[in-house]
């Protein structure tokens, strides 16, 4: 068994290589200024996690072929295009370690390399027929919604914690649901293995965002390559903020009223060092390990097999981070 993981494993590798090549190809560019900031944050690293995805679910089927290949290389031009994006929308000031785009070029640069970078994929998928496209269309809808919704109170009578997981749904889930499609799809997989594909890769955007948000809180930059704090400062209700707002402890007092909206920068450290303290993190993070539990869960109809095993490893692995 050791050896037919490590058959999927060197097969995930080497499509990586064929990825990579791929995108320094799409993103060159006459005008070397556009050519250097297209390539900006796919030269400042990252792991490749969606396209390491696409590549592992195809094994499902008949493995990598070339269409696999671009379909990976699609849906992480799209994730390195929302980030250009969301660097903009959080004035954040770093990325992968390095200054974020929008610190370097500007915000009007940063917002334009961006939707370039989308027309990027958008030419690619457009090579793979009209249910690629499709996809890649219904992927879009969803990222924008979520990210519409997530800049908006909650709704009156909504649960805050079930609202956190419907934009995490769509602001994160939707991509990543479209890597594992893509992976299935285009290695010929059935439909129900598409379909249940899909709806394991949505869950693993979840446990990966709900980790992110995590580690927002509790990495240093060192670390996370990410200023911390940066969700409290947006004021955004992550997860262990809901939970830190919903206590009633005295000593969560102050905390609680840190957290009522956007935490300024005077008290950034303040916040960060009492929600670090506070035992909504703690509970954040048992929430997030479970739910990680439940998506491995997932797929249990397809067995065990080099590719759900190494699929469960990955669920694992992403909630480790905060384990």
């Amino acid at each position: 068994m050791e050896n037919a993981r490590q058959h999927a494993v060197d097969g995930v590798a080497a499509g990586l290589e064929r990825v990579d090549t791929l995108l320094h190809e799409v993103v060159r560019h006459d005008d070397p200024f556009i050519a250097e900031a297209s390539a900006y944050l796919l030269e400042a690293g990252g792991k490749r996690f969606r396209p390491q995805l696409t590549l592992l679910v195809s094994h499902l089927g008949q493995g990598v072929t070339d269409e696999v290949v671009k379909a990976a290389a699609a849906v992480e031009l799209v994730h390195l295009a929302s980030l250009y994006h969301d660097d903009v929308m959080d004035e954040a000031e770093l990325r992968r370690g390095v200054s974020s785009a929008n610190a370097r070029y500007g915000n009007a640069t940063a917002v334009v390399v961006g939707d370039l970078l989308f027309g990027r994929s958008s030419a690619l998928v457009s090579e793979l027929g009209p249910d690629a496209v499709r996809l890649q269309a219904d992927t879009f809808i969803r990222l924008c919604a979520g990210q519409i919704r997530d800049e908006r109170p909650v709704p009156e009578g909504v649960d805050p914690v079930e609202h956190l997981l419907g934009v995490l749904a769509d602001k994160t889930g939707a991509l990543i649901a479209a890597a594992a499609e893509y992976g299935a799809r285009l290695g010929g997989c059935d439909e129900a293995t598409v379909r249940l594909m899909a709806e394991f890769g949505e869950r693993l955007g979840l446990v990966f965002q709900l980790a992110d948000d995590l580690l927002d809180v509790a990495s240093d930059a060192e670390e996370s390559g990410k200023t911390p704090g940066t969700d409290l400062r947006e004021g955004k209700a992550t997860l262990p903020v809901l939970f830190a707002r919903r206590s009633t402890d005295d000593e969560g007092a102050r905390l609680r009223e840190l957290l009522a909206g956007p935490v300024v920068e005077a008290d950034l450290p303040e916040a960060v060092e009492l929600l670090r303290a506070h035992p909504a993190l703690a509970e954040a993070r048992a929430y997030t390990l479970r739910y990680a539990e439940d998506t491995a869960a997932v797929l249990d109809p397809l067995g065990s097999n080099e590719v759900t095993d190494e699929l469960r490893r990955l669920v694992r692995a992403v909630a480790d981070r905060v384990a």
